[in-house]
């Protein structure tokens, strides 16, 4: 053996130890002696190498389980976290989307209000003007703030209500 036994790597160790015991044997039993005693030796090294193989299984076996478990511990937590996010989104898709109803609500009532409001106000001086303030386009007005609708025909029929208004409009006596 060359160098000494701090530079050898632990197996070496074991190997050379093992071996200086042999030789030692050897010297003191005889070589007869010494292959029956390591026949008999024999069992109990394999017996022994058996169960530190087991131990270094059971060992690899409950770090592969952790680390399993660690894996599905990280995916249940990943998919958490993707659980709450798109929540959040919803919920925040779900704010935007009421704020933007309730805009719009609050614009058709303050535009009907003020289109009632000019209605009233120009009544006496110009009954064709606030029939037509207060008729076919407050209605499409609502309509398309507060119901979000704006169908074509829908259209076609506020301008034959506001062209009946318009003559009827006409045919009243002016105003004193």
């Amino acid at each position: 053996m060359t160098g000494s036994a701090e530079n050898q790597p632990p197996e070496d160790l074991m190997v050379s130890a093992g071996l200086d015991i042999a030789a030692k044997w050897g010297e003191v039993l005889g070589p007869e002696k010494l292959e029956l005693a390591l026949k008999a030796l024999e069992p109990q090294l394999k017996r022994e190498h058996e169960a530190r193989m087991r131990r270094l299984d059971d060992i690899r076996a409950r770090e592969e389980r952790q680390a399993a478990a660690a894996d599905s511990e990280a995916k249940r937590v990943a998919a958490a976290e993707k659980v709450k996010a798109e929540i959040g989104l919803r919920d925040a898709d779900r704010r935007r989307s009421h704020i933007y109803r309730m805009s719009g609500l609050i614009s058709g009532v303050v535009l009907s209000l003020s289109l009632l409001i000019s209605a009233v106000a120009v009544a006496p001086a110009q009954p064709w003007l606030a029939a037509a303030l207060s008729g076919p386009s407050l209605l499409a007005l609502a309509k398309i703030f507060v119901l979000r609708r704006s169908d074509p025909s829908d259209m076609q029929e506020s301008g034959r209500i506001a062209r009946r208004a318009a003559a009827s409009a006409d045919q009243l006596p002016p105003a004193p």
